[in-house]
């Protein structure tokens, strides 16, 4: 029987990879469709370009490279004890404003929901509250030495990226071992993982996105977005984990210690850093340097990175350096996912304050041979670290557990917060502050137009927007002929050391206008799809259609990370964010080059944009930020990051068209205002979650819009249409007509 299962097994198998090579011969096939329309992809013609599609997480890591580089110069001009303790003084700053304001300590009315009474230890499952109806689920296990010897030493356990949270069997081992050496051990459930799903889907119980890590990063580009981080959230529920243990009269106040291991490694880090009242921290799996992490796997989910944080000049080792020179080892594998040479790199930064404090013991690494996974021999080291750190000796050999089952562990009623209480989520709590800050945009718009002066220059630095200081030259590759036009094919040095492709239809009859096309799809598609783009060059309108930084030729390219949703790798845009730039103020800057080199190339003297959903909030930027641009149209937009932040469901595709810190400074409808008296065609916009917008949310969206374009006479100027078919010809020749 097992045989034949195993052969079943193969069998299935063998169909998938049949099926999965006829699929990616399909996919070939249709990637190929349009040959003669590369511009830069064909390994035949360019093998400078044969890596272009991966153009963006090149161009956003050389990026941060720079600005390790220059931490790193930093680094190497400290020699002594003052050296150090302003630096560390000077990271303590920073690491507060990268992570934000954290909010004022209120009750946290914790709740023993059930008691489980075991052989030498006993465990208490509770929920807390960290912040106002935000509750916390955990379990205290308490060892029955507390009762003889009175209060004991504390490790606050941080799970990592799984489902059960600290119920798996692999961080039982460690925490019953803890326990059963003499110390309390408090476990709680990060947000978006155990008790504390956030996207619950009440058919099946479980989350409705793919991973820990989607739970994590789907509301924390919101979280950016608004100018917050869950970077935020997670070090607060571990600071108010330790407010827990100071209630509890078993806990020994100056003895409290945090572990955990992967993300729970990073949660330990990161909380040890801004609590000074946990004595010993043990991070595991987690520690390395951004250098290293750009060049192996890349930036990580959400929680695991601060606003704007590497060009604020911090990495991993400040999170230990500040903690100096109080009691830390550093738990590795030396085939980790996070490169082992960064976390050698790191110890060595960190060594030395600690040797200039006169405590080169209270700083130590252990390694093992392994992968992305704990150790017998790390444990055991954990263990014994901790015992000496918190003043609990003993025997740091691993014992034999009885493992508890997620039931016996389960601090609610119903196995989530979501249908136990009426509790806030990350989404909810954003969802409020968001309201204030834009409430605070509001009150400027009252002063229309006159705000847009000091918006703008705003815009230009949140979205990381660089204004393109000369006209490169393009380089032509090719051209085919057509009835009544010709395609032309260039590519031309975009913001970066990527070079942009395009085609160039030019008509017989060529005017002084051309248009600048955007569409996300990828200039390839129009090979055959020729219908409306073809309708403005028989106008004799030359139109470029460019692959923009991300579509078409330069991307997505092969990096995904570790919060890939619907296809979209928030993980690039979080590694535009850590650097203080968006993918939009990329495009925008892009955008005015492009224009620039169409009026230069065919000598058109006006350049009229058009773009397509995603592409318009970049097309915004870049007429508002230039005058090269003559006139806007959008085709199905999404109406404002206001929106995105507001919508519990946004689409995940709209993400690398947002930008970080925008909420409260300026919205997409403040761009559109900008541009009167400026020709505006606005074509069925939508909401975040890409269903038409209703005519509602259309009037409170572009009030200020139309309240601009009323100021400047120029109402007739502005067009917002919605509930149209696919033909709006005559849109266009309204918005096309001088």
């Amino acid at each position: 029987m097992v045989i034949l299962g195993y052969m079943q097994k193969v069998k299935l198998h063998l169909r998938r990879s049949i099926l999965v090579i006829i699929l990616l011969h399909i996919t070939s096939l249709l990637c190929h469709a349009q040959p003669e329309f590369e511009g830069i992809g064909s390994t035949r013609k360019f093998m400078a370009h044969t890596d272009a599609a991966n153009a963006m997480y090149h161009y956003f890591a050389r990026q941060a490279y720079g600005y390790l580089n220059d931490r790193s110069t930093q680094i190497g001009k400290l020699s002594t004890l003052n050296n150090w303790q302003a630096r560390q003084q000077l990271m303590r700053n920073k690491l507060k404003k990268a992570a934000g304001a954290f909010p004022q300590k209120q009750a946290l009315k914790a709740t023993i929901t059930s008691t489980i009474k075991r052989i030498g230890y006993r465990v208490e499952n509770v929920v807390y509250q960290s912040r106002p109806r935000f509750y916390v689920t955990a379990s205290i296990f308490i060892p029955v030495k507390a009762q003889e010897k009175g209060p004991l030493p504390a490790v606050v356990y941080c799970s990592g990226h799984i489902w059960e949270g600290y119920r798996s069997a692999g961080y039982q081992t460690a925490i019953l071992n803890l326990v059963k050496k003499g110390f309390v051990v408090l476990a709680y459930d990060p947000l978006g993982q155990g008790e504390r799903l956030g996207y619950l889907d009440s058919a099946t119980q479980r989350s409705r996105l793919v991973s820990p890590s989607s739970e994590h990063s789907y509301p924390g580009a919101q979280l950016f977005i608004t100018g917050n981080t869950l970077a935020n959230y997670f070090i607060w529920d571990g600071i108010r984990a330790v407010d827990y243990l100071l209630t509890r009269k078993e806990v020994d106040p100056n003895r409290i210690g945090i572990t955990g291991r992967s993300g729970g490694g990073t949660q330990s880090a990161f909380i040890a850093a801004f609590d000074d009242r946990i004595r010993a921290v043990a991070p595991e799996d987690y520690v390395t340097s951004f250098n290293r992490l750009y060049q192996s796997l890349g930036p990580q989910d959400a929680e695991q990175n601060f606003m704007y944080g590497i060009s604020s000049g911090i990495d991993m080792a400040d999170l230990l350096a500040v903690r100096a020179p109080k009691p830390t080892l550093v738990i590795a594998t030396s085939r980790d996912m996070f490169p082992i040479q960064g976390t050698l790199e790191t110890v060595a930064e960190v060594k030395p304050i600690y040797n200039l404090y006169g405590k080169p013991d209270a700083f130590a690494m252990v390694t093992d041979d392994g992968g992305h996974e704990s150790t017998k021999k790390n444990r055991e080291a954990m263990y014994a670290f901790f015992q000496k750190a918190l003043n609990n000796p003993g025997p740091s050999t691993e014992e034999q557990i009885e493992l508890l089952t997620p039931k016996q562990l389960q601090a609610t009623k119903t196995g989530q917060v979501a249908t136990s209480y009426k509790a806030e989520t990350v989404f909810s709590l954003n969802r409020k502050d968001a309201a204030g800050r834009i409430e605070g945009l509001d009150k400027k718009r009252k002063n229309s137009p006159d705000y847009l002066k000091s918006l703008l220059p705003v815009a230009k630095r949140i979205s990381g927007f660089r204004k393109p200081l000369k006209i490169p030259k393009p380089v032509f590759t090719g051209r085919i002929p057509r009835n009544g036009y010709v395609i032309e094919k260039y590519m031309v040095k975009g913001e970066g050391d990527y070079d942009i492709p395009y085609l160039l239809f030019k008509p017989n009859n060529a005017g002084s206008r051309a248009l600048l096309y955007l569409d996300p799809k990828g200039k390839a598609v129009y090979g055959s799809k020729l219908g409306e783009l073809e309708w403005f060059v028989k106008r004799g309108i030359a139109v470029m259609v460019p692959d923009m930084l991300g579509n078409g030729e330069l991307g997505p390219g092969v990096f995904q990370g570790d919060s890939y949703i619907d296809s979209v790798s928030y993980n690039n845009w979080f590694s535009a964010m850590l650097i203080g730039r968006s993918i939009t103020g990329v495009h925008a800057g892009d955008i005015v080059m492009l224009s620039r080199v169409l009026k230069a190339q065919i000598g058109a003297k006006k350049v009229l944009g058009l773009a397509y959903s995603s592409l318009s909030p970049a097309l915004l930027h870049a007429a508002a930020f230039s005058d090269d641009i003559d006139r806007v149209a959008m085709i199905e937009p999404y109406t404002s990051y206001r929106s995105i932040v507001e919508n519990e469901n946004y689409k995940p595709s709209f993400l690398h068209s947002t930008v970080a810190g925008s909420i409260g400074q300026y919205d997409l409808p403040d761009l559109a205002a900008s541009l009167a008296p400026k020709k505006l065609l606005i074509i069925n916009p939508c909401g975040a979650d890409a269903k038409p917008a209703s005519a509602k949310d259309i009037e409170r969206e572009y009030s200020v819009t139309r309240k601009a374009f009323s100021v400047r006479n120029a109402t007739a100027n502005l067009s917002v249409e919605h509930g149209l078919g696919t033909n709006s010809s005559s849109l266009f020749e309204k918005w096309i007509k001088d």
